[in-house]
């Protein structure tokens, strides 16, 4: 092989190894790895522990972690397993995670397409909507809610959605506005497609990138919102194990049982980083404008 034709093939070789590894990265690795894992851990839940987490054994009440391979993690005030409650409790907090932010998204990105498309009255009418919502703090509305119609799975999920839907209204609306003139846009009108089949058929698929990007990052966003307002005992049912309940039961026993807090504080933190490091690794190949720096 001539010096020259090895200059030629060396640089491509090297592009090759670095395509993969932009598109192979660790953050995307380790972030699909704890997803993935509790995610399956959580689905489970109902075969590792039948119980659900709720039988009681008053004779190791506040057993510490590590000593005993039938409570590896530890019991409570009542003598339930720790993680068995963990696990178990994820699927509150998954399940609101989840469908909090599907609804957002189908809500706010048919608002978005809407108000982007026709503009004129639709789109000052919807976006002053829009701005009605944003103006309300959402601590102040989760009360509010809260005290009328008490705490209750079904509310919470709709709290977040209520608030939540106005981010993909206005992601959705500023990608219509951009795409609305564009040739294939001008060319589908020309044939005349009725305006559903140009909205859902040609101009939706251009704005998934950011939708995507937001719709994995909320998720993570609301399972900190589920267990932030059940620990302040605005969310779900005490009755049912979730995270936030759980650091909700800890908290007079953070100085004796300190494992009650830490081990559900725990699962929330690496449910989040994981579902954040995918959220990163998605911007960045989703959005090309808004990769950030490497």
């Amino acid at each position: 092989m001539s010096l020259s034709e090895e200059n030629i093939i060396l640089p491509e070789a090297a592009k090759k190894k670095r395509s993969l590894a932009k598109y192979w990265s660790f953050e995307l690795l380790f972030g699909a790895f704890l997803t993935c894992s509790l995610g399956v851990l959580v689905l489970c839940s109902g075969l590792l522990f039948p119980d659900g987490g709720e039988a009681i054994d008053l004779r190791a009440r506040l057993m510490e972690p590590f000593v005993s391979w039938q409570h590896i993690l530890g019991t409570d005030s009542l003598g339930r397993d720790i993680l068995a409650r963990v696990i178990t409790g994820g699927k509150i907090s998954y399940l609101v995670g989840v469908a909090s932010t599907l609804g957002a998204l189908v809500l706010g990105t048919l608002v978005g397409l809407v108000a982007g498309y026709y503009r004129g009255f639709w789109d000052v009418l919807l976006m002053r909507f829009a701005d009605i919502q944003l103006a309300l703090p959402f601590i102040l509305l989760a009360i509010t809610v809260m005290a009328i119609a008490g705490p209750g799975l079904d509310r919470v999920i709709g709290l977040m959605i209520i608030s939540q839907w106005v981010q993909y209204a206005r992601l959705v609306r500023s990608g219509v506005l951009s795409l609305r003139e564009r040739e294939f846009v001008q060319a589908a009108r020309s044939y005349g497609l009725p305006d559903a089949k140009i909205i859902f058929g040609h101009i939706l698929p251009n704005t998934l990138g950011p939708i995507i990007i937001l719709m994995t990052l909320n998720v993570a966003n609301n399972i900190l919102l589920e267990s932030s307002l059940t620990f302040l005992g605005l969310g779900v049912d005490p009755q049912i194990p979730s995270w936030g309940g759980m650091l909700a039961d800890g908290r007079n026993y953070v100085q004796v049982a300190w494992w009650i807090m830490v081990f559900p504080g725990l699962a929330i933190m690496l449910t989040v980083l994981g579902l954040n490091l995918m959220g990163d690794w998605l911007r960045d190949h989703l959005d090309p404008l808004g990769q950030t720096a490497k």
